[in-house]
Protein backbone atom coordinates (compact mmCIF):
# COMPACT_ATOMS: atom_id res chain seq x y z
CA UNK A 1 0.00 0.00 0.00
CA UNK A 2 3.02 2.28 0.41
CA UNK A 3 3.54 2.31 -3.34
CA UNK A 4 -0.12 3.22 -3.95
CA UNK A 5 -0.05 6.04 -1.40
CA UNK A 6 3.25 7.54 -2.59
CA UNK A 7 2.33 7.43 -6.27
CA UNK A 8 -1.13 8.82 -5.55
CA UNK A 9 0.49 11.81 -3.82
CA UNK A 10 3.01 12.30 -6.64
CA UNK A 11 0.16 12.34 -9.15
CA UNK A 12 -1.82 14.77 -7.01
CA UNK A 13 1.15 17.16 -6.77
CA UNK A 14 1.67 16.82 -10.53
CA UNK A 15 -2.01 17.59 -11.14
CA UNK A 16 -1.68 20.67 -8.93
CA UNK A 17 0.62 22.30 -11.50
CA UNK A 18 -1.91 24.59 -13.18
CA UNK A 19 -1.34 25.23 -16.88
CA UNK A 20 -3.14 28.58 -16.82
CA UNK A 21 -1.08 29.89 -13.94
CA UNK A 22 2.21 28.61 -15.36
CA UNK A 23 1.50 30.23 -18.74
CA UNK A 24 0.20 33.33 -16.96
CA UNK A 25 3.44 33.57 -14.97
CA UNK A 26 5.42 33.49 -18.23
CA UNK A 27 3.20 36.29 -19.54
CA UNK A 28 4.04 38.56 -16.65
CA UNK A 29 1.77 37.36 -13.87
CA UNK A 30 -1.60 36.94 -15.60
CA UNK A 31 -4.09 35.16 -13.31
CA UNK A 32 -7.21 34.19 -15.23
CA UNK A 33 -8.93 33.27 -11.98
CA UNK A 34 -9.50 37.01 -11.64
CA UNK A 35 -10.99 37.29 -15.14
CA UNK A 36 -14.03 36.06 -17.01
CA UNK A 37 -15.72 33.17 -15.22
CA UNK A 38 -12.92 33.01 -12.65
CA UNK A 39 -12.08 29.44 -13.63
CA UNK A 40 -8.47 28.36 -14.19
CA UNK A 41 -9.26 26.06 -17.12
CA UNK A 42 -8.77 26.21 -20.87
CA UNK A 43 -12.22 27.60 -21.73
CA UNK A 44 -11.78 30.69 -19.58
CA UNK A 45 -8.21 31.03 -20.86
CA UNK A 46 -9.51 31.09 -24.44
CA UNK A 47 -12.21 33.65 -23.65
CA UNK A 48 -9.94 36.01 -21.74
CA UNK A 49 -6.45 35.54 -23.25
CA UNK A 50 -6.89 34.13 -26.73
CA UNK A 51 -5.96 31.02 -28.68
CA UNK A 52 -2.22 30.69 -28.05
CA UNK A 53 -2.51 31.22 -24.31
CA UNK A 54 -5.30 28.64 -24.16
CA UNK A 55 -3.29 26.20 -26.27
CA UNK A 56 -0.40 26.36 -23.83
CA UNK A 57 -2.80 25.80 -20.94
CA UNK A 58 -4.38 22.77 -22.60
CA UNK A 59 -1.01 21.20 -23.51
CA UNK A 60 0.13 21.41 -19.88
CA UNK A 61 -3.17 20.27 -18.38
CA UNK A 62 -3.55 17.33 -20.77
CA UNK A 63 0.14 16.49 -20.45
CA UNK A 64 0.06 16.12 -16.67
CA UNK A 65 -2.83 13.67 -17.05
CA UNK A 66 -0.75 11.65 -19.51
CA UNK A 67 2.21 11.62 -17.12
CA UNK A 68 0.11 10.69 -14.09
CA UNK A 69 -1.62 7.77 -15.80
CA UNK A 70 1.22 6.62 -18.04
CA UNK A 71 4.49 7.37 -16.24
CA UNK A 72 3.97 7.66 -12.49
CA UNK A 73 2.56 4.11 -12.00
CA UNK A 74 5.72 2.62 -13.49
CA UNK A 75 8.23 4.71 -11.54
CA UNK A 76 10.86 2.82 -9.58
CA UNK A 77 10.98 4.89 -6.40
CA UNK A 78 13.81 4.22 -3.92
CA UNK A 79 12.67 2.71 -0.61
CA UNK A 80 9.15 2.27 -1.99
CA UNK A 81 9.48 -0.55 -4.49
CA UNK A 82 6.73 -2.44 -6.26
CA UNK A 83 3.88 -3.85 -4.21
CA UNK A 84 2.79 -7.21 -5.71
CA UNK A 85 -0.55 -6.96 -3.92
CA UNK A 86 -1.54 -3.78 -5.80
CA UNK A 87 -3.17 -4.29 -9.19
CA UNK A 88 -1.35 -2.34 -11.91
CA UNK A 89 -4.67 -1.32 -13.47
CA UNK A 90 -6.07 -0.05 -10.17
CA UNK A 91 -2.80 1.78 -9.53
CA UNK A 92 -3.01 3.50 -12.92
CA UNK A 93 -6.60 4.68 -12.42
CA UNK A 94 -5.78 5.84 -8.87
CA UNK A 95 -2.89 7.96 -10.17
CA UNK A 96 -5.09 9.26 -12.97
CA UNK A 97 -7.81 10.28 -10.53
CA UNK A 98 -5.29 11.94 -8.24
CA UNK A 99 -4.08 14.16 -11.10
CA UNK A 100 -7.62 15.29 -11.92
CA UNK A 101 -8.32 15.99 -8.25
CA UNK A 102 -5.06 17.95 -8.05
CA UNK A 103 -6.10 20.03 -11.05
CA UNK A 104 -9.42 20.92 -9.42
CA UNK A 105 -7.98 21.49 -5.92
CA UNK A 106 -4.30 22.41 -6.48
CA UNK A 107 -2.25 22.51 -3.30
CA UNK A 108 0.08 25.17 -4.77
CA UNK A 109 -2.71 27.61 -5.59
CA UNK A 110 -4.94 27.77 -2.51
CA UNK A 111 -6.99 24.83 -3.85
CA UNK A 112 -8.52 27.05 -6.56
CA UNK A 113 -8.16 25.20 -9.85
CA UNK A 114 -10.02 24.26 -12.99
CA UNK A 115 -12.82 21.79 -13.64
CA UNK A 116 -10.71 18.80 -14.61
CA UNK A 117 -11.78 18.11 -18.20
CA UNK A 118 -8.41 18.59 -19.94
CA UNK A 119 -6.52 16.52 -17.37
CA UNK A 120 -9.20 13.83 -17.59
CA UNK A 121 -8.66 13.71 -21.36
CA UNK A 122 -4.93 13.19 -20.78
CA UNK A 123 -5.55 10.27 -18.43
CA UNK A 124 -8.05 8.60 -20.76
CA UNK A 125 -5.62 9.02 -23.68
CA UNK A 126 -3.32 6.64 -21.77
CA UNK A 127 -5.82 4.33 -20.07
CA UNK A 128 -8.19 3.77 -23.00
CA UNK A 129 -7.54 6.05 -26.00
CA UNK A 130 -10.43 4.63 -28.04
CA UNK A 131 -12.80 5.81 -25.28
CA UNK A 132 -12.10 9.38 -26.38
CA UNK A 133 -13.99 8.77 -29.64
CA UNK A 134 -17.52 8.38 -28.19
CA UNK A 135 -16.75 11.15 -25.70
CA UNK A 136 -15.76 13.58 -28.45
CA UNK A 137 -18.73 12.59 -30.61
CA UNK A 138 -21.15 13.30 -27.75
CA UNK A 139 -19.32 16.53 -26.90
CA UNK A 140 -19.60 17.76 -30.50
CA UNK A 141 -23.28 16.81 -30.86
CA UNK A 142 -24.30 18.53 -27.64
CA UNK A 143 -22.18 21.58 -28.45
CA UNK A 144 -23.68 22.14 -31.91
CA UNK A 145 -27.13 21.51 -30.47
CA UNK A 146 -26.91 23.71 -27.40
CA UNK A 147 -23.86 25.99 -27.67
CA UNK A 148 -23.00 25.24 -24.01
CA UNK A 149 -19.42 24.08 -23.46
CA UNK A 150 -20.10 23.05 -19.86
CA UNK A 151 -23.11 20.94 -20.79
CA UNK A 152 -21.12 19.35 -23.62
CA UNK A 153 -18.29 18.49 -21.24
CA UNK A 154 -20.63 16.89 -18.71
CA UNK A 155 -22.38 14.92 -21.46
CA UNK A 156 -19.05 13.64 -22.78
CA UNK A 157 -18.02 12.56 -19.28
CA UNK A 158 -21.28 10.65 -18.86
CA UNK A 159 -20.84 9.02 -22.26
CA UNK A 160 -17.62 7.28 -21.21
CA UNK A 161 -19.01 4.97 -18.48
CA UNK A 162 -22.14 4.37 -20.56
CA UNK A 163 -19.99 3.27 -23.50
CA UNK A 164 -17.86 1.04 -21.27
CA UNK A 165 -20.96 -0.53 -19.73
CA UNK A 166 -22.23 -1.39 -23.21
CA UNK A 167 -18.93 -2.64 -24.67
CA UNK A 168 -16.51 -3.75 -21.92
CA UNK A 169 -18.32 -5.06 -18.85
CA UNK A 170 -17.87 -7.39 -17.05
CA UNK A 171 -14.23 -6.81 -18.02
CA UNK A 172 -12.10 -3.72 -17.24
CA UNK A 173 -13.82 -3.02 -13.93
CA UNK A 174 -11.13 -0.58 -12.71
CA UNK A 175 -11.51 1.54 -15.85
CA UNK A 176 -15.31 1.48 -15.57
CA UNK A 177 -15.13 2.49 -11.90
CA UNK A 178 -12.79 5.33 -12.85
CA UNK A 179 -15.12 6.51 -15.62
CA UNK A 180 -18.14 6.49 -13.28
CA UNK A 181 -16.24 8.40 -10.58
CA UNK A 182 -14.98 10.94 -13.10
CA UNK A 183 -18.43 11.47 -14.61
CA UNK A 184 -19.84 12.27 -11.17
CA UNK A 185 -16.82 14.41 -10.33
CA UNK A 186 -17.00 16.42 -13.57
CA UNK A 187 -20.70 17.09 -13.01
CA UNK A 188 -19.94 18.23 -9.46
CA UNK A 189 -17.22 20.55 -10.75
CA UNK A 190 -19.69 22.05 -13.24
CA UNK A 191 -22.41 22.68 -10.67
CA UNK A 192 -22.06 26.44 -11.21
CA UNK A 193 -22.71 25.90 -14.94
CA UNK A 194 -25.82 23.90 -14.08
CA UNK A 195 -27.03 26.68 -11.81
CA UNK A 196 -26.46 29.32 -14.52
CA UNK A 197 -28.28 27.21 -17.11
CA UNK A 198 -31.23 26.92 -14.74
CA UNK A 199 -31.23 30.70 -14.39
CA UNK A 200 -30.80 31.25 -18.13
CA UNK A 201 -27.55 33.20 -17.77
CA UNK A 202 -24.99 30.57 -18.86
CA UNK A 203 -22.53 31.64 -21.58
CA UNK A 204 -23.51 30.17 -24.94
CA UNK A 205 -21.57 30.14 -28.21
CA UNK A 206 -24.16 30.52 -30.99
CA UNK A 207 -21.43 30.42 -33.68
CA UNK A 208 -21.04 26.64 -33.25
CA UNK A 209 -24.76 25.87 -33.21
CA UNK A 210 -26.54 24.31 -36.16
CA UNK A 211 -29.80 26.01 -35.23
CA UNK A 212 -29.14 29.54 -34.02
CA UNK A 213 -31.13 30.70 -30.98
CA UNK A 214 -33.76 33.29 -31.80
CA UNK A 215 -32.72 36.77 -30.66
CA UNK A 216 -34.87 38.24 -27.95
CA UNK A 217 -36.48 41.56 -28.62
CA UNK A 218 -39.49 43.69 -27.83
CA UNK A 219 -42.55 43.08 -29.99
CA UNK A 220 -43.97 46.26 -31.42
CA UNK A 221 -47.70 46.95 -30.95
Amino acid sequence: MLELGVKFLISYFLGSLMGSLLVGYLKGGVDIRKMGSGNAGGTNALRTQGFWFALGVIVIDVGKGVLAAGVVPGLDIPYVGTDPTVSREWLAVACAGAAVIGHVWPVYHRFEGGKGAATLIGTVAVLAPMLLLPAFVVFALVLVGSGFVGLSTMSAAIAMPVWLALTELPGRVPLFAYAVFMAVFIIYCHRSNIDRMRKGIENRNPKVMLLKPRARGNDGA
